[in-house]
This record gives C-alpha cells, structure tokens and sequence, in this order.
C-alpha cells in the first residue's frame, strides 16, 4: 500500500517513509528520496545493516511527504509502533488522520 502527496524538490525527488517485509518476517522502517533505487540497494545488501541478513526484502508500506522533515517526523512516529499496529496501518491501506492519501 502507497500513500502519496505532490512531489516538491529536486526533479525526481520525493520523501518516502516505507516498510519493507524481511525474509525472517521482521519488519523495517525506513526513509528516503528514492524509493525504487533503496528497495533495490537493500536487495543487493548494500541498504541498513539491519536488513542484509534478512534477505530478500519486500516494499508493503509507502507513504509520500512534500518535504524531508515531515517525512522524518513520520519515519519517527511509524517506528514508535507497535508490531501489530504496523500490520493494522497496513491491512488498512490507509495512513492516519493528518497524512496524504492513500495510491489507488
């Protein structure tokens, strides 16, 4: 699921919080400017330390910020959480009150 506002910055740039599934079924929380280009480097082992024995991962969760700082702030809040409520926020598709909608 892919929660998405307008892109600002740079061309081609836009802040994402994410979580990708491990191969241990372990969950990561992360943030970036480019999201394609992090799932792949976590892939080939070149992402967080967390994740390079936990191989291959999967994107589940976007969610997409106008700007680095709201994005951080986000990425902050979603690591506070629980594993269960990670799931929920999942499950439903949608972010919480206060953050961008979510992709069709």
């Amino acid at each position: 699921m892919a929660a998405e506002g307008s892109k600002h910055g740079r061309a081609g740039q836009n802040h994402c919080v994410y979580i990708l599934s491990c191969a241990d079924d372990t969950l990561y929380t992360g943030y970036t400017a480019r999201l394609n280009e992090r799932v792949e480097l976590h892939n080939a082992g070149k992402g967080a330390k967390y994740t390079r024995s936990r191989l291959p991962v999967r994107l589940i969760y976007s969610e997409s910020f106008p700007d680095k700082p709201s994005a951080l702030r986000r990425e902050i809040e979603l690591k506070k959480l629980k594993r269960s409520e990670k799931l929920k926020l999942i499950e439903e598709g949608l972010p919480p009150e206060g953050c961008n909608t979510r992709d069709p």
